[in-house]
């Protein structure tokens, strides 16, 4: 094994063992004092390579953002082939598909996304580029199927839906482990068919309901 093999194998051990800590602890929690002692990892070998848990979560981050964009990017095409709101919900099922055999990736996400620590909440905007461009671009696939109403431009369509985006992996997460499948994808697709549609009448009259998603 080279020199440079040897200096792979032990940087890759010591991110399972990071992401494992923040994982299981939450930055809070984690410390290098444990990461050591708790995975076998000398003191020697971690500060050669990292010099502190900031700079430990914010690899754990970026290996997640970046694994988590190549993952949804590959099934995305797929979605071209469903109509338009199965098309949106299995775009943000795809990201549940990710986590699902990865808690603590899940956990290092959440925690990045929903409780950064203060000190590095700009240098995770900047990691979070590459799955916030994902998400337009794909925002912006379905802006151009969707027969819009004459008095709006796709431009505007999609930074509406961008802002409103959060809010769906919002109703996944608070399903998460409480409800199943079925109900989830409810939710999802009740909140879907108000952002589509809106939820007061036109004209005052009686309209036809959009189809069920």
């Amino acid at each position: 094994m080279t020199q440079k093999e040897r200096q792979e194998r032990s940087k890759e051990e010591i991110y399972r063992a990071a992401m494992a800590e923040f994982g299981s602890r939450g930055y809070d929690g984690a410390n290098m004092e444990h990461i050591c002692a708790d995975h076998g990892i000398s003191k020697g070998m971690m500060y050669h390579y990292y010099s502190s848990k900031d700079e430990l979560f914010l690899l754990c981050a970026e290996r997640t953002f970046r694994e988590l964009t190549n993952y949804v990017a590959q099934g995305m095409d797929a979605l071209n082939e469903t109509d338009i709101p199965q098309a949106i919900k299995g775009f943000f099922l795809l990201r549940e598909g990710f986590f699902q055999d990865r808690p603590n990736e899940k956990a290092v996400f959440e925690s990045a996304m929903l409780r950064p620590p203060h000190h590095l909440a700009g240098q995770i905007q900047e990691l979070r580029a590459p799955i916030r461009r994902l998400n337009r671009e794909f925002i912006e696939r379905m802006v151009a199927r969707m027969p819009l109403r004459q008095d709006l431009e796709p431009e505007k369509v999609s930074c509406y839906l961008a802002g409103v985006e959060p809010f769906f992996q919002d109703i996944l997460n608070s399903f998460h482990e409480t409800q199943n499948l079925h109900a989830m994808l409810n939710a999802s697709g009740e909140l879907l068919n108000m952002v589509l549609f809106g939820v007061l009448r036109q004209n005052g009259g009686a309209e036809e309901r959009p189809p069920q998603t």
